[in-house]
């Protein structure tokens, strides 16, 4: 309890301490004059909804409506957590839980998909992100809270649960029984594919540098050496920790600036540098990204670019550049702060315009991906702008009649090819990895005609 009030007790000491110090300049006398006149405004408000609304409200909900109001005022990604959705964003953090794996957001009093985890019950359903969820178990969901939203999907592994999705392009919604199953989310899976290494890096979380550098051995004692090359496949991976992306990115480079962090002022700003050798010994990268690829990933897949140690393959990314601070306030309270944005080695920020990849390639493994709309950082109210003009030359519809990629997704099954994609991605490769023994081959050839 001393905790929860000693921050309090700070702020008021320091208000009335400002109230013993005479003003000394008009501008300070206008901006103490301009905030107490709009504390007195909210106060007017307060009192006359705890008198007059229509039914008795308890202080703790006005509060709670105060605070989310004002933090809704922002950004998407500045909120307070207490109570239930406290547990839910501890429960999401500690990923272990019995749910479905899908992560989710409130858009107009409905309940967006950004992204279904991989290998979990909703990936396996085909939820897609940008699928709207209405009803659950037959129940209208609509108007609700997402923290509730949240709790109803999840309950013990086992259990089922219908879901009725609504999906942009069908014309029909689309019941789903599902299965609830305990989530534990890996961070790093990895395998060898036509003599590749393929690491798949679902978040960023306190492992994950770790299990992709233990990924990395497992593949070269597969393989009994080095393979072909290496695919990090960033797509739908929402971000996570900070540290853990400077971690994973400084694993293929050996030097230079991997991102900076700059805050409200121009004298705050962080930098993180390359320290430890390029695991990857100089072997071709490619990086994979998509819509769902955000935040940390971003900052992965802008530094590789940047320093042309990989190229960056798929579709454009979220544009998720800001920076959040977990500042716990209380043992079941937590504000979760925007305080910085971050850039890239360049200085691109990808706030709203995201990463755009080297090779723009659809997935057109996906029947559904030329109908559903794509949700971005810019289709959120309220996201940060750009302070610099955001390139959208390269268009997503120009692939849609690129011959390339003109296959159904039911000719590239009778090919095996369930992931167009990383097919590409292994075939970038493999041409990459086979350039220079052709160029040797072509150089031995005019010295014997010599």
């Amino acid at each position: 309890m001393r905790k929860m009030i000693r921050p309090l007790l700070q702020v008021t000491a320091a208000v009335g301490a400002l109230a013993l110090v005479p003003v000394t300049t008009g501008a300070m006398a206008a901006v103490d004059t301009s905030s107490y006149r709009e504390l007195d405004v909210f106060m007017d408000i307060y009192n006359r909804v705890k008198a007059d609304y229509v039914e008795k409200v308890d202080d703790k909900t006005l509060i709670k409506g105060a605070i989310d109001g004002m933090l809704a005022s922002l950004d998407p990604h500045s909120s307070f957590a207490d109570d239930l959705e406290f547990d839910n964003m501890r429960l999401q953090t500690d990923g272990n839980y019995g749910g479905l794996g899908l992560s989710v957001t409130m858009e107009d009093g409905a309940v967006k998909v950004i992204t279904a985890t991989e290998d979990t019950p909703a990936w396996r359903a085909g939820i897609k992100p940008g699928d709207y969820i209405t009803h659950l178990d037959g129940k209208l969901i609509y108007g609700g809270t997402l923290d509730e939203a949240i709790s109803q999907m999840r309950g013990p592994p086992g259990t089922k649960i219908t879901v009725r999705i609504v999906r942009p392009g069908r014309d029909k919604p689309i019941d789903l029984d599902i299965t609830r199953a305990t989530i534990i989310q890996k961070a790093v899976k990895w395998e060898v594919k036509d003599g590749v290494g393929v690491l798949n890096i679902n978040t960023f979380s306190a492992n994950t540098a770790p299990e992709m550098r233990a990924g990395i051995a497992a593949i070269e004692k597969q393989l009994g050496g080095k393979p072909r090359g290496y695919v990090i496949d960033l797509r739908g991976n929402g971000g996570g920790l900070l540290d853990q992306a400077i971690q994973v990115s400084d694993a293929f480079l050996s030097h230079g600036e991997i991102v900076s962090q700059r805050g409200r002022e121009k004298s705050d700003i962080e930098r993180w540098y390359a320290k430890a050798d390029d695991l990857a010994r100089g072997l071709p990268l490619v990086v994979l990204v998509d819509a769902g690829t955000a935040s940390a990933s971003e900052i992965v897949a802008g530094a590789l670019q940047d320093h042309h140690r990989a190229l960056v393959l798929g579709e454009k990314t979220f544009g998720k550049g800001s920076v959040q601070t977990l500042l716990q306030l209380g043992p079941r309270s937590l504000l979760r702060l925007t305080t910085a944005r971050y850039y890239t080695p360049s200085g691109r920020s990808v706030q709203e315009g995201g990463i755009q990849p080297d090779l723009l390639v659809p997935q057109i493994s996906d029947p559904d991906y030329k109908s559903r709309p794509v949700f971005r950082e810019a289709d959120l109210r309220r996201h940060l702008i750009n302070e610099i003009k955001v390139d959208n030359s390269i268009l997503e519809e120009d692939t849609k009649t690129d011959p390339r990629f003109a296959a159904t997704p039911e000719e590239l099954k009778k090919k095996g090819i369930d992931d167009f994609q990383l097919h590409y991605a292994l075939q970038t490769i493999a041409r990459t990895a086979a350039a220079p023994a052709r160029v040797a081959d072509g150089a031995a050839g005019k010295r014997g005609g010599r």
